[in-house]
């Protein structure tokens, strides 16, 4: 019995590895990717309680959820949080209870906005902010 040789390359290669088959065009596989982390997990409120308006609390009485976090205190950083988040104001001269130091500014922001949960994905995926908390107003 023949078997075309065409036929028997391809066995090889699939018996081998993907990785190890000649003339492939794909460029082996990271056997250790490094894991991703969420960036949701900078934010320490749970987002679950929250619908789909960003709204927290019993029918009758609900309300949105304010956040807090902090960014360097330069115009560039400003600029792209204000980007992100409409609803943020920003504080210079207040830690917040976050404890923002003096080269940052305190930033509070509210849930209570369209696409508020792509919002905090978003000002969690930046490099500069390192949590969001539950603002407390006081």
């Amino acid at each position: 019995m023949h078997i075309p040789t065409a036929f028997l390359s391809a066995c090889v290669c699939i018996s081998i590895s993907l990785s190890g088959c000649a003339g492939g065009d794909e460029p082996p596989a990271n056997p250790d990717p490094e894991p991703e982390i969420p960036t949701l997990t900078k934010v320490t409120f749970d987002l679950d309680l929250l619908n789909d308006d960003g709204l927290i609390g019993p029918p009758a009485g609900l309300r949105g959820v304010m956040y807090e976090f902090c960014i360097p205190a330069d115009s560039s950083s400003a600029a792209e949080v204000r980007a992100i988040d409409s609803s943020v104001r920003m504080h210079s001269t207040s830690p917040g209870r976050i404890g923002c130091t003096d080269d940052q500014v305190l930033c509070i922001g509210e849930t209570h906005q369209p696409g508020w949960r792509t919002v905090l994905e978003q000002l969690a995926a930046l490099d500069y902010v390192k949590q969001i908390d539950q603002s407390f107003a006081e």
